[in-house]
């Protein structure tokens, strides 16, 4: 590109003004302009600011009187002022550069080190008593105050260095006027200038550029189309520059592609075969171009910098080769074989790697967070392949660039899994820390979540949760404060040579993948291992896990009745004498305490009752004991293992066997009593017989199903429950194994959601034994309701009295035939007319005493039918066993009454 036309005419004037030349001698004159112009497009940056420089110097001398080294300041002085003495325009660039490189010129340097000036010895040296012998000059001014140097002298004027106590004579003598010489006079000597007898070497170089139009304008004269001929060192060249990354005629980038122009030819080839060929070498470029443009990108996760070191290095290899290459043509010369075939071999197998990586770069989407997820992944697929096809040189060389970078991968999941120590910053994104402010209740839970959707290459997913889970254990142990017990589990580096145990020949033998996940299983293995039982230990001996499942057992499950029937005769009692303090759960909680309290493996403190009030006001029913329940505060270890959600079903299943034993404490406390009275309640003996036989199939039925649930259900679950936790290998297994056996007591118990057919049928006939019980106590003149009421009372109307009797019948037992699969919540009766003292609310007036005791053998027959039933259904659905055992014991009574 020539310079404007105005800039090119005061470029000819600047030639001739400077080298004196004849203006007519225009060969001379265009080849210096030519050199000119080349200067003028290379130059990126001007001269140094001469000025600049000298303004540097006196600061820095003037910083040194002020720094009180005065013999810096007059080496630095008399240096200049010798230096000006002599004459060259490079000075203030070599000033510029020393000054560059100095570093703390005030601390660092010593007049001792530099050569002192020489000194005139017959110049007189003055003395202060010459100068003033009276000593009365300057008296009456501050100069021997402190001088104030805070501002910045070498930019004040001359009154600013008089205030700070600096006279104008001190100025004059310590700073040079000017210690670089101005260059207007200088002339460029005509040596600068390459003579005219190199002008034919310029034009032999430029006879070697064979991409110049005109070197081809002949052949296209006498061709019709375009075609330059060039001969194949030429081809070879281009072909290394365009490998190299440079600009080149013969090879033209576009996009992301290399195109060959077509133009160029040889005369011993043809124009499909040299296109064949110039086509393979534009490919390769293509793919290295892939490779440079990825090492120019700046990688922020340690693993993925690990594979752009790789990535460089395998590319610097090429760049060597390419310039071995370049060394052999231009140190042999002439005698250099010329083979663009030889090249495209060497090229082919020395860019192999190369390209293998390239097709791996391009699947990569740039700046995305998967990216090093995908790396890996694809990194270990093109492993695998390349063993298939038996390759064993590529085969090692991805293997090690994978190792390489799995091991820093990996660095940070060795953190997690040793120290418990997470920082998504450093590559561990499929663990998500959630902890803020949570309770130590919590933290299995809670505080860290596994995502082993993203973050996580496919080959590392089934070891996830084993790393998920180590981690977390050693979190646990920190709270613990028992990682002083930890000696650390040291494992090894990932490496080919490790993983094949040093056998070369089982390199292409063993399966890559089976090896390579082996060797992660046994790494994290040997790490969750060792915290996982440590963890265990901590629990088992430190934490009290087992002194917390007994306690559990006694508090919920009931397993020592003698201590259960300390709360039960209590909360009974008050019940039945139809006080509301039974429900005081102040009142509860020190009974509980106290009861418990004799039990050494059980924290009494610990134990707290809550109640609530009951909104459907049924105090008669078996239904009123759910308004308490029996809360033991874990220790926050524990808690961890056994779940909220647990505790609740724990106290579901303690709330159903409270209601078997109130059933059955009411049938026992009412005994039958025969009566020879002729009163308005005395009734045949075909009554008594019917109720004795009521009673006795009722606690029968009372007996049967509180020891198949204690006795078989909760002991073999129990006991099935413990064996299971000694064999948990982590807390996840234990909870695991914990959730099992809470969800399994609730199915044998008919507490879960889909049995509640089955629960509700025998609420109902719980309630049915309340309700004979009440029967009983109103007929033998029990206190538990107020004999002494006339009939008058009750003599306003039959009718309503008969169906008020049935509505609070129907409020209070769910008197029904059928169950049905209505929550046990589901009643809407109204509660304005509740029994007043908490009395049984029943009257023979309105039915009689037989007549209600048919109709309870009836509903008892039914509902013990139906549930039987049941049992045996969904025995035959879920396999159940102990489901169908029940319903054997049941229908022993059917069998027997049959006989």
């Amino acid at each position: 590109m020539a310079l404007p036309e105005e800039i090119g005419a005061l470029t000819d004037e600047l030639i001739v003004a400077i080298t004196q030349i004849d203006p007519t001698n225009t060969s001379r004159l265009k080849d210096l302009k030519h050199r000119v112009e080349d200067t003028f497009k290379s130059a990126s940056h001007g001269r140094t600011d001469q000025f600049a420089v000298s303004k540097q110097l006196e600061g820095l001398q003037e910083k040194f009187q002020v720094l009180n080294k005065d013999d810096l300041a007059d080496a630095l002085r008399s240096r200049l002022t010798e230096l000006d003495q002599h004459h060259s325009s490079w000075f203030p660039e070599i000033l510029s550069f020393l000054l560059q490189l100095s570093d703390r010129p005030a601390v660092f340097s010593r007049v001792d080190r530099l050569p002192k000036p020489k000194v005139d010895e017959d110049t007189k040296q003055l003395s202060w008593t010459e100068l003033d012998a009276s000593g009365s000059a300057y008296c009456d001014e501050d100069i021997w105050e402190c001088v104030n140097y805070g501002a910045d002298s070498s930019s004040e004027d001359d009154d600013d260095l008089v205030s700070s106590g600096r006279s104008d004579a001190s100025v004059s003598q310590t700073l040079p006027s000017s210690p670089i010489a101005s260059e207007e006079d200088y002339e460029i000597p005509d040596e600068v200038f390459s003579p005219g007898m190199e002008v034919v070497l310029v034009d032999s170089v430029k006879e070697a550029q064979f991409w110049r139009p005109k070197k081809h304008a002949k052949s296209n004269q006498v061709e019709n189309f375009s075609c330059r001929v060039v001969t194949e060192l030429q081809i070879l060249r281009e072909t290394l520059f365009m490998l190299q990354g440079l600009p080149t005629s013969l090879f033209w980038r576009l996009d992301d592609s290399v195109e060959v122009d077509r133009r160029y030819t040889l005369t011993h080839a043809s124009t499909e075969a040299l296109s064949s060929l110039l086509r393979s070498f534009s490919m390769i470029g293509a793919k290295v171009d892939v490779i440079r443009r990825f090492t120019k990108t700046t990688q922020v996760v340690p693993y993925m910098q690990s594979f752009h070191r790789c990535v460089e290095d395998c590319l610097s290899q090429f760049d060597a080769f390419l310039s071995e290459v370049q060394t052999q043509c231009i140190s042999q010369g002439a005698t250099f074989s010329v083979s663009l075939l030889q090249l495209a071999e060497d090229v082919r197998s020395a860019s192999a790697m190369l390209v293998l990586l390239a097709d791996l770069i391009s699947s990569l989407k740039n700046n995305t967070p998967d990216d090093g997820i995908r790396c890996l992944d694809l990194l270990y697929d093109a492993v695998c392949m390349k063993q298939a096809t038996g390759d064993d040189g590529e085969f090692r060389f991805l293997a090690s660039l994978f190792f390489s970078c799995l091991e820093t991968y990996i660095r940070p999941i060795r953190r997690w899994m040793e120290e418990g120590r997470l920082d998504s910053r450093e590559g561990i994104s499929f663990i998500i820390d959630q902890r803020g402010d949570k309770d130590l209740r919590t933290l299995w839970r809670e505080w860290y979540t596994l995502n082993d959707a993203s973050g996580l290459p496919r080959f590392m997913k089934p070891v996830a949760q084993k790393i998920f889970t180590a981690g977390k254990s050693m979190v646990f142990l920190q709270h613990l404060n028992a990682l002083e017990k930890l000696e650390g589990s040291k494992t090894t580096t990932l490496t080919l040579e490790r993983i094949y145990g040093g056998d070369s020949s089982s390199l292409l033998c063993l399966p890559f993948a089976a090896i390579c996940e082996s060797a992660i299983d046994k790494l994290v293995e040997a790490n969750h291992s060792f915290a996982s039982e440590l963890l265990r230990k901590e629990l088992d001996q430190q934490c009290g896990l087992w002194n917390s499942l007994q306690a559990l057992e006694h508090i919920y499950l009931c397993k020592d009745l003698s201590v259960s029937a300390i709360i039960d005769n209590k909360v009974f009692d008050l019940m039945d004498r139809g006080r509301g303090a039974w429900s005081d759960r102040y009142l509860l909680t020190e009974l509980a305490q106290s009861a418990f309290s004799s039990m050494s493996f059980i924290d009494h403190s610990r134990i707290i009752v809550r109640s609530h009030q009951d909104p459907q006001g049924r105090s008669r029913s078996v239904k009123a004991l759910r308004t308490i329940s029996f809360d033991y505060i874990l220790p926050w270890p524990i808690a961890n293992i056994i779940t909220k959600d647990a505790i609740q079903s724990y106290q579901r299943i303690s709330t159903f066997l409270m209601q078997i034993r109130r059933a059955k404490h009411l049938i026992v406390k009412q005994r039958l009593k025969y009566t020879n009275d002729t009163d308005e309640f005395s009734h045949d003996r075909s009554s008594n017989a019917l109720s004795y036989s009521l009673r006795h199939h009722m606690l029968w039925f009372l007996n049967t199903l509180y020891s198949h649930i204690t006795d078989f259900v909760i002991s073999a679950a129990t006991e099935s429950l413990r064996k299971s936790l000694s064999a948990a290998k982590d807390v996840d297994a234990m909870i695991a194994t914990h959730r099992a056996y809470m969800s399994s007591l609730e199915d044998q118990c008919f507490l879960s959601r889909n049995l509640s057919p089955l629960h509700q049928a025998t609420i109902n006939l719980l309630d049915l034994c309340v309700y004979f019980a009440d029967i009983q106590a109103t007929r033998y003149g029990d206190k538990l309701f107020d004999q002494t009421k006339t009939p008058s009372k009750y003599a306003k109307s039959a009718q309503s009295r008969t169906g008020l009797s049935r509505r609070r019948h129907q409020d209070t037992y769910n008197d029904g035939a059928i169950p049905s699969d209505d929550d046990d919540d589901d009643d809407t009766q109204d509660e304005s007319d509740e029994d007043v003292g908490n009395t049984t609310g029943i009257s023979f007036y309105e039915a009689p005493y037989a007549h209600r005791l048919r109709d309870i053998k009836s509903h008892f027959d039914q509902l013990l039918a139906f549930l039987t039933a049941g049992l045996k259904g969904v025995g035959r659905v879920d396999g159940q066993i102990s489901w169908e055992i029940l319903a054997e014991k049941l229908e022993w009574r059917k069998r027997r009454l049959a006989v």
